[in-house]
């Protein structure tokens, strides 16, 4: 009966979700060309909350649970488990006091309303992940622009979403090229639970009902870490020992 439901209200979702894009596209080309990049930045803000206000229409209720007090001056490295594409605005409307930059697939820098615009203007790393020659340069300025600016880099490590919430063992090289150009960060471990079940029946319908909850772990000084391998296995037991099941 739920998945039934699911295909009226899932059409209306992704009217939404669609003219959403479509609106916020021009609206973040004015804001850049005319008015900068902090203005820019503002519009993202307002269509990642636009698009959780678009995700409602499915019930999707959100939870963001962060009681660290982060300094916002300075340099963060996020390093998150991976459920789905609704990982990624929650994360960017919560975090925003740090200025978020995610690490995207190149092929994301072309052809989506919105989402293309602002990966390539807004900061992020677009890295071919069959190409290292490309991806790893794109990696080492993407942090060191992290370092300059004390924004925040989000990374997931698992390399790709998981489709039934199983965390996908880390792949630790992005993590390593992060750690050496962003040397002043904090390094701020995040579990995000149930963003598979939005994608249960796959992109069409849509799943309904679904309570998205996002826990930010104790913020951890990457500089007294001298063994980077031991600072890995710690935010990846911290991350996946609150996954639940």
């Amino acid at each position: 009966m739920m998945k039934l439901l699911s295909y009226p209200v899932s059409v209306i979702y992704y009217l939404c979700f669609g003219l959403t894009l479509v609106l916020f596209h021009p609206i973040q080309w004015v804001c850049f060309n005319l008015f900068g990049y902090s203005t820019h930045q503002k519009s993202v803000y307002l269509l990642q909350w636009s698009l959780m206000r678009c995700a409602n229409i499915l019930g999707t209720r959100f939870s963001f649970n962060n009681p660290h007090k982060i300094d916002t001056n300075r340099p963060l490295i996020i390093v998150a488990n991976h459920q789905s594409l609704h990982d990624i605005y929650p994360i960017t409307w919560y975090m925003r006091k740090h200025s978020p930059k995610f690490i995207s697939k190149i092929e994301l820098g072309k052809g989506i309303p919105s989402v293309s615009y602002n990966l390539r203007h807004g900061g992020a790393a677009l890295i071919d992940r069959k190409n290292p020659r490309q991806s790893l340069p794109a990696l080492m300025k993407f942090g060191e622009y992290i370092e300059k600016n004390n924004y925040a880099a989000v990374i997931f490590p698992e390399g790709t979403r998981s489709k039934d919430g199983t965390p996908k063992p880390f792949q630790t090289k992005g993590l390593e090229i992060l750690f050496k150009k962003i040397p002043s960060a904090l390094v701020v471990p995040v579990t995000i639970n149930n963003s598979w079940k939005m994608l249960r029946y796959g992109k069409f319908p849509m799943g309904l009902g679904n309570h998205l909850k996002f826990t930010v772990h104790k913020p951890l000084e990457l500089a007294i870490f001298v063994n980077k391998q031991e600072l890995i296995d710690t935010i990846e037991s911290t991350i996946k020992n609150d996954i639940e099941p």
